[in-house]
């Protein structure tokens, strides 16, 4: 069994219900995420659209994380998970310098190492994690990437050529994928501005709350 995630962004409203859930169901202090939803702002006035784009912890098969850490607090579960024992973190930061996509923090409470676990305690229970069961319109498909009859294995059959990953130049193998993205969700690097021109043409995060 391999666990994996995907967010279909043709569907994503940008409720931010997925991160509510994540901070109620996994206690996440207001200061730190294990999931946030990023606003993108792209086109030239007045031709103007905003997209969202979840980002969470890739849990790849190849992660830096786990290799960096020293004492193995972060390791993978039978499913692919790759998990955090709060127990044995000794809140080194090494994790959070390794991966690639700023997934992971130091809980300003326990001074230990936190991120997306895809709900690993609600998973061993046989239920959905806490973002899939609140999203509105089933933009989060969640599953097992070794059953081809599961949902997430025929939405990326039916898909194909159109499943992307974050940074794959990394080799991290990540096992979250995302369908309908346009380059500038993915990778900051591709939005522009051109000078002269509305500041749409390039991306904005907004943080929770927050407004132009």
């Amino acid at each position: 069994m391999q666990l994996g995630f995907l967010v279909d962004l043709h569907l994503c409203m940008g409720c931010k219900g997925c991160e509510i859930a994540c901070k109620v169901e996994n206690e996440v202090p207001l200061s730190t995420w294990r999931l946030r939803v990023k606003y993108v702002d792209v086109g030239t006035f007045p031709d103007t659209k905003r997209t969202f784009t979840p980002l969470r912890c890739n849990h790849c098969q190849n992660a830096p994380c786990e290799r960096i850490c020293p004492v193995s607090a972060l390791h993978y579960l039978d499913n692919g998970i790759v998990n955090i024992d709060k127990e044995r973190c000794i809140g080194c930061a090494g994790c959070v310098m390794a991966c690639p996509y700023g997934a992971i923090y130091i809980d300003p409470q326990t001074q230990t190492a936190d991120k997306c676990t895809y709900c690993a305690h609600r998973v061993a229970s046989s239920m959905m994690p806490a973002c899939v069961v609140a999203c509105p319109v089933q933009a989060n498909i969640f599953g097992d990437l070794d059953d081809p009859t599961s949902n997430i294995s025929k939405y990326i059959q039916v898909n194909q050529g159109n499943v992307q990953v974050r940074k794959p130049e990394k080799g991290t193998n990540p096992h979250h994928f995302y369908t309908n993205a346009g380059n500038v969700n993915l990778n900051p690097l591709a939005s522009h501005r051109v000078d002269g021109h509305s500041l749409f043409n390039k991306i904005t995060t907004l943080p929770v709350g927050g407004h132009h």
